[in-house]
């Protein structure tokens, strides 16, 4: 395998995004924070179900997932279906509701409709910071995993790679904001599908066809073509966390949640949940049958996350192989360009304008100011990646698990309960961060559930207790205040 075939294929690459973000900046210039953040919500199906999936699937899904699978065997790829209606599921609890209220409080961010559901200044300032410090250490990860693969393919130098990879990021999401994020996803959506299947049928080919893959995968270990999986490990339990996880708790995801204030009508909603559905589904069987297919041809792998890089620099061509390169590299981006413009945001609207709102009135220094957030953030960024603590490795493993805490309930509950108030959110936010922060530190398992499932039990109830409080002090209120 030549380095210089996949170089080139990823400066092709590289190319085009700038390109669009070019474009999306003269088709639709950021004169207002609903233009930049928001596109002026008037996303078509196709590209809302393409940047809901592509900011949904990351460097997991082409790298830990398949390694994962590799590990397990088949029973893993059923597992990994559990995301199947990600998107389906997410418009159709969120869609409607999301985009009715954004237009009538003109709200940009999550926190936005937050503010106006509750009216509480301390659970915006609190979820705000909540997701600042989980949205930054992911995005850290996510820095250090594309240098890495840069590093591993390309043969290119860590420091290099991640100049590279950190540059090409920040600038297009600063030049284009919302649109570029969009209009980049849709090719990196089809660059996904692409490199997915051209990974899966070089594997088929290599391994003998189908039928005699999975056959050796039976002569190596029996288990891995069981639903239990290798050493029977795939529990209710862990199904059930599993499911939570990467599924039900999507709809606690601001920057998976934002996209529904921006589709432009019903009909664009109803279209992105089939496209979305066909492409999750498609991009995560292929990557998710590969690792474990791979097994028949790499046995022994020591480290199982290798399976994928593995196989790309054995059964693909050089072209086809910078094909599939900017694959996970799509993933980690479309990732993390959705986290970048959701911090600007986050800083900009809900921190700065909460306690300067007169500033709305100048629309050309608020864009600025987006821009110097994204700037200043990819370069912290570009820092916290160049030599890592391990720290923030670790609290990668369940930031994202944090935010379902934080946003789950106030959201979903904000949405469908109209008794819901400030006393039942916040006592949510503290008690579910609280706990899920002590369950992931102790390394707690209740009943074999990862810490997630009884965090977000122990929240659910904190917000029916302070809301049932809540009730109370508003009745108590209401009946001692003069008349």
């Amino acid at each position: 395998m030549h380095h210089s075939g996949l170089l080139t294929a990823f400066v092709v690459y590289l190319v085009l995004l700038f390109l669009i973000a070019a474009y999306a900046a003269r088709i639709q210039p950021a004169q207002s924070l609903q233009a930049y953040y928001l596109g002026n919500r008037g996303l078509g199906g196709c590209l809302l179900a393409m940047t809901l999936t592509t900011s949904y699937i990351s460097a997991s899904s082409f790298i830990g997932g398949p390694g994962a699978a590799y590990h397990y065997g088949l029973g893993w790829v059923a597992v990994a279906m559990i995301q199947l209606p990600v998107v389906w599921f997410t418009l159709g609890v969120l869609g409607k509701k999301f985009a009715i209220l954004a237009r009538r409080y003109q709200a940009i961010t999550l926190n936005d409709l937050l503010y106006a559901r509750y009216q509480s200044g301390l659970l915006v300032c609190l979820s705000s910071i909540s997701l600042l410090i989980a949205f930054f250490a992911t995005m850290t990860v996510q820095f250090i995993g594309a240098a890495r693969l840069l590093q591993t393919v390309l043969g290119l130098p860590y420091g290099h790679s991640l100049l590279i990879f950190g540059a090409t990021i920040s600038l297009y999401t600063l030049i284009g904001g919302f649109r570029a994020m969009v209009l980049t996803d849709l090719l990196q959506g089809f660059i996904m599908l692409v490199g997915s299947g051209l990974l899966l049928q070089g594997v088929i080919t290599a391994g003998g066809g189908l039928a005699h893959t999975i056959h050796t995968l039976q002569q190596i270990d029996p288990q891995l073509i069981t639903p239990g999986g290798a050493q029977a490990v795939l529990t209710a339990p862990l199904l059930c966390s599993f499911w939570i996880v990467v599924c039900f708790g999507t709809l606690g995801l601001p920057h998976t949640a934002t996209s529904c204030m921006a589709y432009k009508n019903s009909r664009a909603m109803h279209q992105a949940m089939v496209i979305g559905t066909l492409v999750l589904g498609i991009v995560m069987l292929a990557m998710h049958l590969s690792g474990t297919l791979g097994r028949a041809l790499f046995p022994d792998l020591l480290v199982p996350d290798q399976i994928i890089p593995t196989l790309m620099m054995s059964v693909l061509s050089p072209i086809a192989a910078g094909i599939f390169l900017a694959a996970p590299l799509s993933a980690i981006m479309s990732t993390v360009d959705a986290q970048l413009l959701q911090c600007s945001a986050t800083v900009i609207n809900d921190l700065y304008l909460r306690y300067d709102p007169q500033a709305r009135e100048q629309p050309q220094r608020l864009a600025r100011y987006s821009r110097a957030v994204i700037l200043l953030l990819s370069l912290l960024l570009l820092l916290a990646a160049w030599h890592p603590p391990q720290l923030l490795i670790w609290l990668n493993l369940f930031a994202f698990g944090g935010l379902q805490v934080v946003f789950l309930w106030p959201l979903v509950l904000g949405l469908y309960w109209p008794a819901a108030n400030a006393t039942g959110a916040l006592s949510s936010f503290l008690a579910g961060v609280g706990s899920y922060l002590c369950f992931s530190a102790l390394s707690l398992k209740l009943w074999g559930f990862q810490p997630i499932v009884p965090a977000l039990l122990i929240s659910l109830g904190a917000f029916y207790g302070g809301n049932r409080w809540g009730i109370y002090q508003a009745r108590r209120d209401l009946i001692i205040s003069p008349r």
